[in-house]
């Protein structure tokens, strides 16, 4: 008799399996696992990007707040935060606020109210970050650990080329080890990968505590769960988290 068929692993795309994508990314962006509680989190966290804010750290200095509150203007002209726009395309590319205090925090806030407000983050959050990170995952032949590994990794490092950017850290890794798409090993690539995010996150003090590496991810991978399956434990900042099922 023939041992039973195992079940058909599922992608980061699966809903439950995104919904614990989200949850991993909060535990290590707002120390919390309700990430929907994050469309009105905003604040200054003082990494030379400006204001931080929603459920993925849209950064008023790197375009992607930017983007975001223009796709709210468009599906919802004339709302709280639109009178901002001038502001926000100034201060692009700086850590300024001019144009944006005092009021801009209260206001963010007011609008994370608005179900129009919170669709657009989670559409801006898949069109820049998601989907370009588990589609270049599954194109490399990861499954669902991987999958949130790219994932987490461009939303903190932004979806560029440069060495500190997701591009470049996963060409770093690529000398170093084949992907599954060209043959390799995938545990031995995606340690390459971490050991490449690393070194990119202690080039910045903002992000020199590698926990979400350490603690998190390399957790998952050294127990072989490789499609990120509940129950999950980890720590993130020396705090611990567990998604039962």
């Amino acid at each position: 008799m023939s041992a039973p068929a195992r079940a058909a692993a599922v992608d980061l795309t699966d809903p439950h399996k995104k919904d614990i994508a989200m949850q991993l990314v909060s535990s290590a962006e707002n120390s919390s696992l309700d990430w929907k509680a994050q469309y009105k989190y905003i604040e200054d966290i003082g990494d030379g990007r400006g204001y931080t804010a929603g459920i993925i750290g849209f950064c008023s200095g790197t375009g992607d707040m930017l983007d975001l509150v223009e796709l709210y203007a468009e599906r919802k002209p004339g709302n709280v935060l639109a009178k901002y726009l001038p502001a926000l395309r100034k201060v692009n590319g700086s850590a300024s606020h001019s144009g944006l205090d005092p009021n801009f925090t209260k206001d963010w806030a007011t609008a994370a109210k608005d179900t129009v407000f919170q669709k657009a983050q989670n559409d801006e959050r898949d069109r820049v970050y998601f989907n370009p990170a588990v589609q270049q995952a599954k194109a490399d032949g990861l499954r669902a650990l991987g999958q949130f590994i790219y994932y987490d990794a461009i939303v903190m490092h932004g979806p560029g080329n440069d060495s500190v950017s997701f591009g470049g850290i996963r060409k770093t890794a690529m000398k170093k080890a084949r992907t599954p798409a060209q043959g390799g090993n995938e545990t031995t690539y995606l340690n390459a990968f971490l050991d490449a995010r690393k070194a990119a996150m202690k080039t910045e003090e903002a992000h020199s505590d590698t926990s979400r590496v350490d603690t998190e991810q390399r957790v998952f991978l050294k127990a072989g769960n490789l499609d990120l399956n509940p129950p999950l434990t980890w720590k993130v900042y020396g705090d611990s988290y567990t998604i039962k099922s």
